[in-house]
Formats: C-alpha cells, sequence, structure tokens
C-alpha cells in the first residue's frame, strides 16, 4: 500500500469511502446540470425555453429577498453545503481504534472499540473479588465501573489499574487512551 497519507500519518483513524453519499451527490448534480445545459442549449437554437426555468426566473425576479421561502432555502442550502464540507474533511471511521505495527509501516489494523471493551471486560472479570464490571471504550479515554463484593475497594481498584493497563498495552493501540476506573460495593 503506497498511500502517502498512510506513510506520514500513521496513526490517525481511518477514513470511510463514504462511496454511496458522494454517488448520489453527482447523480443529482449531473442530472441537473444536464437538464440545465439541455434548456440553454435548446434556447439558443431557436425553441422555447422550459416551463421550469421560466418559473424559476420569474420567482427569483418578483420575490423579495427577506421572503420566507427564500430565506428557508437559502438556509437550507447552507446547511446542505456545510454537512458536505464536514463530510470531506472529517475521518468518518469512529468506532476503530488504530492499532501500531513497530515493524511494518506499510500494514494498517484496526480494532472495533466494541471489540476492545469486550476484550478489557474479560480481563477486568478475571481479577478476584469483581462482580461485575462496565467498561467503556471511547477514542481518548476507557471508562471501567466494577462493582466489589468481598476484597478492599483500593485492592480491587489497583488490580484492576494493573490488569487493564496491561490490557490496553497488549491491544497494541497507535494512541493508548488514559483509563479511569471506578470500583463500589453493590447496592444491598
Amino acid at each position: 500500500m503506497n498511500d502517502s497519507r498512510h506513510r506520514f500519518w500513521p496513526r490517525h483513524r481511518f477514513w470511510s469511502a463514504r462511496r454511496v453519499p458522494a454517488g448520489l451527490t453527482a447523480l443529482v448534480l449531473l442530472g441537473a446540470l444536464g437538464l440545465l445545459l439541455y434548456d440553454i442549449v435548446s434556447q439558443r437554437t431557436g425553441h422555447p425555453v422550459m416551463e421550469w426555468r421560466r418559473w424559476l426566473a420569474e420567482q427569483l425576479a418578483t420575490r423579495p429577498l427577506g421572503d420566507g421561502w427564500m430565506v428557508g432555502i437559502a438556509v437550507a442550502l447552507v446547511v446542505l453545503g456545510v454537512w458536505m464540507v464536514a463530510l470531506a474533511v472529517t475521518p468518518g471511521l469512529r468506532s476503530l481504534l488504530p492499532m501500531r505495527d513497530d515493524e511494518n509501516d506499510d500494514l494498517r489494523a484496526g480494532i472495533d472499540r466494541t471489540a476492545a471493551g469486550l476484550v478489557l471486560r474479560e480481563r477486568a472479570m478475571a481479577v478476584p473479588g469483581v462482580r461485575a464490571v462496565r467498561v467503556d471504550v471511547g477514542r481518548r479515554r476507557i471508562r471501567a465501573r466494577a462493582q466489589a463484593h468481598f476484597r478492599d475497594l483500593d485492592e480491587v481498584r489497583a488490580d484492576l489499574l494493573t490488569a487493564l493497563g496491561d490490557g490496553i498495552r497488549q491491544l497494541g493501540l497507535a494512541r493508548r487512551p488514559g483509563l479511569s476506573v471506578r470500583v463500589r460495593r453493590p447496592a444491598r
């Protein structure tokens, strides 16, 4: 894989292809511009202008700029444009956490955040004294909330920090997220 973006920024997130929105946008624009081009060519060759173009020109000429419909359409077009720009400049695949490979720079791997949470949950459940645990994996922070039932809470928390820290290290993430652990007794 000779992707220059990968070579310079190997630890960034994966970019989604976004083929469907790009394809739909291209088809809509192709149809609208094709229809406009057809109408302009037919007008230049002496044929009458299509009714939709005559109606649109009349509406644009007679309606004031402060009209509700004009403002509403303008706002909708601005929101659509901002959304398209946001889609173009953001990576998209937020559920994948990039992993590092120190030996091979051409290989990229990622792990789903849900799968990473399940792996870390299994490690946390192996800690003695843990009755139940919930692990939420974010892009920058991993939060673990555990219930301990027969050991001292500080000991369980220290063991959880060790086990989860080792688990995060063994996941091989490109950017190591922060870890927060909360341990409490179950409600009676």
